[in-house]
């Protein structure tokens, strides 16, 4: 009795080993790596920060070019620190047409008669000042519903056509903002061209 239990464990644990070993080969033969070789641990997910790199994006919807849908306004800060960055202000159709994509310097937003009235002594002040504006660029205020009042001057630099077309659109919306020059910049969309103007004040 007892010669026949230990020959049932014997083959029990034949049947095991046969199987794991199985199991292992099968392993094997689906593994794309050599068991001979080297493990190596996988390396880090961590980027270096570079010029291409956003530190901040601020987004907003308006009408602007379509007064049936909103456009959407993008703000993106670009670069490996906030002083040195740029800005990338990007506007975009409901669809997805870009209606304009302009670049700054980030230090734009520094300039003002709110930045320069306050004492921005530290670059950590300075980097605190251009995240708020960047918060506050899309701001309603600086939505316009009547695009070119007519009392208003054409701009030296804007051509006659464009400039009627603005004129005779009541509906057009302008959109205000700071330049890299220092000055307000204003884009409204002329719906008879097609396309997003620029005005320089």
């Amino acid at each position: 009795m007892k010669t026949s239990i230990i020959t049932m464990l014997a083959v029990a644990s034949l049947l095991q080993l046969g199987t794991s070993c199985v199991n292992s080969e099968r392993e094997l033969a689906a593994s794309t790596k050599d068991p001979r070789s080297l493990y190596i641990p996988p390396s880090g997910t961590g980027r270096r920060v570079s010029g291409t790199t956003v530190l901040n994006t601020v987004r907003a919807s308006h009408s602007f070019s379509d007064p049936k849908t909103k456009d959407n306004f993008l703000l993106q800060l670009r670069g490996p620190r906030i002083l040195t960055s740029r800005l990338h202000l990007i506007v975009l159709t409901a669809k997805g047409d870009t209606l304009r994509h302009e670049v700054m310097p980030a230090r734009a937003l520094l300039q003002g008669t709110e930045a320069q009235g306050s004492r921005l002594t530290t670059v950590r002040d300075q980097e605190i000042t251009i995240l708020r504006r960047m918060n506050g660029f899309f701001s309603e205020d600086h939505f316009a519903a009547l695009a070119v009042p007519s009392s208003a001057r054409k701009p030296a630099g804007l051509d006659a056509k464009a400039w009627a077309t603005l004129l005779a659109d009541p509906n057009a919306i302008s959109f205000e903002y700071p330049s890299a020059a220092g000055n307000d910049r204003h884009l409204a969309y002329s719906r008879q061209l097609g396309r997003a103007v620029v005005l320089s004040d």
